[in-house]
């Protein structure tokens, strides 16, 4: 019994040396599976450092030409979301300069602007943006919806301070009911610091599933399968096989979770409350679930090729319906429950509310034990994939031999 077991141990640490020289010797499975990592959270956290749309270039369509619009123009300036860049005459100049994309917004103020705010009527201003472009669209609105509120209540202030009433009390009139907005998570609203968490586990995800995959393909195309299994597996000798992969890729991807979910935290300063050891109890059954579902897969692919344009089809609809540009609650429950079947599904809510809310563990308990569950189904999958595998190709050798002969 001992001797049985030293000697599976024995053939682990054998097919994790093999897995390893295998990705080693393999230029293109080391770029994904450890440069890919590197370079795209790196390339995507830098383009989104800035974290909040500012500055948009407006222009503004001053029909009134007073210096109560002067200093609406003054109030809408001083927008960080906002920065006016000139004043023109019409709107066809202005609508000129937005269809050669040289300002993102048009803001006009109409004729009698002045006279209609002094005589008590309501003065209307228009605010042109690009609902096509999201993000743009939201800080034109928001920032002149603020810079409007600002100068309408100065001169609702005003007015109720010529009536009688104290600055202080003018206030309240105006507002009696204050609002106390607290921002948890993302203070700043940064879109970075909203994305990021998130997509770097399904980058995390994805190279793996490509590097495997892309592995598994070439030792099919160039016939190795006779050098990392030389001989026709039996039923328990599939599982030193298994493990002794999966170690590779669990080693390997162990030390880029230290780069991209510790290091590169720090660098970027995104929100971070969990404790370093119940990450590593949340990331552990997920590395192993995408590790056996990507050994599974890996079976069907007979070129390296064909692992990267299946999981580069794939990618758009991981990050879909992972919930991170789109909420999990808004997207048809079918299609939702099918989403399952990858591990981030999973891995994204539980990692977000630990990571970022710094909830207790206890908290992602169910996402937890759902991924335990689908770490058993998968590494049940990737057994009978490496057993099917080693059968075929034992029937192909002796077919082989008998045709020779």
């Amino acid at each position: 019994m001992l001797k049985n077991i030293l000697n599976e141990i024995s053939l682990t640490g054998r097919y994790f040396r093999l897995e390893v020289r295998a990705i080693r010797k393999d230029s293109g499975a080391l770029l994904i599976l450890f440069g890919a990592l590197i370079i795209y959270p790196l390339v995507y956290s830098i383009a989104y450092q800035n974290e909040i749309v500012r500055d948009l270039k407006t222009i503004i369509v001053d029909q009134d030409k007073s210096i109560t619009s002067a200093r609406l123009t003054h109030f809408i300036d001083q927008s960080e979301e906002i920065k006016v860049v000139g004043e023109v005459s019409s709107m066809d100049e202005a609508q000129r300069l937005f269809a050669d994309n040289k300002v993102s917004g048009v803001l006009l103020i109409p004729c009698n602007f002045e006279k209609d705010l002094l005589s008590g009527k309501q003065a209307d201003v228009s605010v042109y943006a690009d609902g096509s472009y999201f993000l743009i669209y939201r800080q034109m609105i928001s920032g002149s919806l603020k810079a409007l509120g600002t100068f309408s209540a100065g001169v609702e202030v005003k007015k109720l301070m010529l009536q009688g009433l104290p600055y202080e009390q003018a206030i309240i009139s105006l507002d009696p009911v204050s609002a106390d907005f607290h921002l948890l998570y993302n203070p700043i609203s940064g879109y970075g610091s909203f994305v990021m968490p998130g997509l770097v586990l399904i980058i995390i995800q994805q190279t793996l599933l490509i590097g495997i995959g892309m592995l598994g393909g070439t030792v099919k195309e160039k016939g190795r399968f006779s050098y990392l299994v030389p001989r026709k597996l039996s039923k328990r000798d599939v599982i030193p096989v298994l493990l002794g992969k999966s170690f590779a890729y669990l080693l390997l991807y162990l030390i880029n979770c230290i780069f991209v979910l510790v290091w590169f935290y720090r660098w970027f300063d995104y929100p971070d409350r969990a404790s370093y050891m119940h990450l590593l109890v949340l990331v552990i059954p997920f590395l192993l679930s995408t590790i056996f579902l990507g050994i599974t897969l890996s079976v069907l692919f007979r070129k390296r090729e064909s692992s990267i344009m299946f999981m580069v089809f794939l990618s758009p609809i991981v990050m879909f319906l992972s919930g991170i540009s789109w909420p999990a609650s808004s997207i048809p429950s079918f299609l939702y429950n099918l989403a399952h079947v990858f591990p981030s599904t999973l891995m994204v809510p539980a990692y977000l509310r630990l990571r970022i809310m710094g909830v207790a563990f206890s908290s992602v308990r169910h996402e937890y034990l759902l991924m335990l569950l689908q770490m058993v189904i998968y590494f049940i999958t990737a057994y009978l994939a490496i057993y099917w595998s080693s059968k075929q190709k034992f029937k192909r050798s002796q077919k082989t031999k008998i045709d020779e002969y």
